[in-house]
């Protein structure tokens, strides 16, 4: 058992969203195990950030973009949206927040993940249904064969890891800011986004965790996934991240 420091923030009525401070720290990016894009290993320091406690659920997605108010799978994390569908939240979240909210960069998001394990997931080295949402039929590191639920379950009714985040590994992808690299060579050491060519709007970017209809191999804390910025797929969602410094999230003229 760990104590995490939360921050809430109000959507609106009773809908709420939970964040969790990540601590800054260096850790080692990327298995040198498995595929030739999680190499290099290379150190990243990491400054402190609020990460989302578990990812976007449908009735978060809904309230931001358009307003509504669902009183069905308010629990369950969003899904079918595309990187273009991400960013648009992100902004209306900051809007309506008058906080600027983003998607994590991917080393963010390992950094987060690992919780400062080194191993394949933050739970060791494997997984089991009754620990993650995937495709229990496909087991890793010799872990037994295990349930296959077939569909997204509510966010959080699995264990956390050591920074208090839920549902990192299986449940839905998240999309990164970055765009996708076929390795780690030159990537930057600082936690911020890579993006090679920026003029590119269709450079294809990050997705990362895994998802309910995925193997339990694909759901490791080094594996990325990637897919042109318009596509739309079930089992990917999202995860926002804040800085710290509240007074230089705030938008330039909102407060």
């Amino acid at each position: 058992p760990r104590s995490a420091q939360c921050l809430i923030e109000s959507l609106g009525g009773s809908l709420t969203l939970e964040l969790v401070l990540i601590p800054s720290g260096t850790f080692m990016m990327g298995d040198a195990r498995h595929h030739q894009d999680e190499q290099p290993i290379h150190p990243v320091a990491i400054p402190s950030f609020y990460m989302g406690k578990y990812p976007i659920t449908q009735a978060q997605y809904r309230s931001v973009m358009d307003g509504s108010n669902l009183e069905t799978a308010l629990d369950y994390p969003i899904e079918n949206i595309s990187w273009h569908d991400a960013r648009e939240f992100c902004t209306k979240l900051s809007q309506k927040t008058v906080r600027e909210y983003t998607l994590p960069s991917e080393a963010q998001w390992e950094y987060a993940c690992r919780a400062g394990t080194d191993t394949a997931f933050y739970f060791g080295d494997i997984i089991t249904p009754e620990l993650v949402n995937y495709n229990g039929n496909y087991p890793y590191n010799g872990a037994p064969v295990g349930e296959n639920r077939g569909e997204a379950t509510p966010v959080g009714i699995f264990p956390p890891n050591a920074f208090g985040l839920y549902d990192m590994h299986g449940s839905v992808w998240e999309w990164c800011l970055d765009g996708y690299q076929a390795s780690y060579q030159g990537a930057p050491t600082d936690g911020t986004a890579w993006v090679a060519d920026r003029s590119d709007a269709n450079i294809k970017r990050v997705m990362r965790g895994g998802s309910w209809d995925y193997v339990a191999r694909g759901c490791r804390s080094a594996v990325r996934c990637s897919l042109a910025p318009e596509i739309r797929i079930g089992g990917c969602g999202l995860r926002v991240v804040l800085d710290t410094d509240f007074n230089k999230a705030v938008k330039p003229g909102n407060g």
